[in-house]
């Protein structure tokens, strides 16, 4: 119960503790804490066989976001570190993993995805880089980081007089949208059907934003969130329009952005973590709710079945059948 109200219904443990006492308990946050830190090695062996199986699909989906941790070694309390994810897998056995770490450097990505081949989707972030240089990987960008600079530009331009014209950034919003069309068309195809759709409908309309955004790119102020937008889209093309050459990709990164939202807004109620060994404990936690929750199980249900059965388990088959789609829950739930 304290692990799902933490981690997936966003409760800090001082409130947990609130209620807890309120219905006579007396269990401190100092000890709920030290729990979940505990369980972090107790649920080691799960975490390193879903892992195993994310690096044995061929895409996947990374994103970041800032985190802070208080007593950090070397690091001001104040200072951003990061909780990084990676969404991915099996189509059908989806793996969504969590970890914590002080630095968003290239070191990162090329330790998390040591081992795997295939498509890497993020955004445009430049420390993903090394690690797709060095390794099988291809990358793909998404249209949803490209689309949000046009309207963060939109939003920042001067209010329109009724009668004058759109703004470039409208106009640039409104191509994209025609691809999220097509998408919303096609997004019951099976995979090959999509790629011949993608070249037949999308790479018209792809023409077109490109043919535009580089006629346009000199008719805008160059200080200006317009101007930013379309270069950010033109240096990004080719990894933008990767996701056209395979029907399996998607169009943008929306579920590795999905998956750390839940991190997100549980950090404005928690606001911070107080240790290293605490923020890694909390990504170990994160990973099993939301790789239950990608494969259609209950998280509650997850992590009680979990609990009651790691502690027996002795061989590696025996953790491997608390594997979401390997338990019982995941069949009564396909039954």
């Amino acid at each position: 119960w304290i692990l799902v109200a933490k981690y997936a219904d966003a409760l800090p443990l001082y409130r947990l503790e609130g209620i807890l006492k309120r219905h006579g308990g007396h269990i401190s946050r100092t000890t709920m804490a030290n729990w979940i830190i505990r369980l972090d090695d107790v649920f080691k062996p799960l975490i390193n066989l879903l892992r195993e199986q994310q690096l044995d699909g061929d895409y996947l989906q990374a994103d970041e976001t800032r985190l802070q941790v208080l007593k950090e070694t070397g690091k001001a309390a104040q200072s951003d570190k990061w909780m990084w994810v990676i969404r991915g897998g099996p189509p059908d056995q989806p793996v969504v993993l969590y970890h914590y770490d002080p630095s968003r450097s290239e070191e990162v990505p090329l330790r998390l995805l040591d081992g795997f081949e295939g498509v890497l989707q993020t955004d445009g972030y430049a420390g993903y880089n090394r690690v797709c240089r060095e390794n099988p990987i291809t990358r793909i960008g998404c249209w949803d980081h490209a689309r949000r600079k046009f309207v963060e530009a939109g939003k920042a331009a001067p209010t329109k007089k009724k009668g004058t014209k759109v703004s470039k950034a409208d106009v640039a919003i409104g191509k994209i949208r025609k691809l999220y069309a097509i998408e919303k068309r096609i997004e019951t195809l099976p995979p090959e059907e999509k790629t011949r759709q993608r070249q037949q409908l999308a790479q018209p309309v792809l023409n077109d934003l490109k043919a535009w955004l580089e006629k346009n790119s000199t008719r805008v102020p160059r200080d200006s969130l317009t101007y930013k937008a379309i270069q950010y889209t033109l240096n990004q093309w080719d990894l933008l329009t990767g996701y056209c050459q395979d029907g399996k990709l998607h169009i943008s990164n929306v579920l590795a952005e999905n998956a750390i939202r839940p991190f997100a807004v549980g950090r404005k109620n928690w606001l911070f973590a107080d240790t290293p060994r605490g923020a890694k404990a909390s990504a170990t936690v994160y990973s099993l709710i939301e790789t239950a929750k990608a494969n259609g199980i209950e998280p509650f249900a997850y992590l009680n079945h979990v609990l009651q059965h790691i502690g027996n388990a002795k061989m590696v088959e025996d953790v491997e059948a608390l594997l979401p789609w390997n338990t019982s829950l995941n069949k009564m739930q396909k039954g």
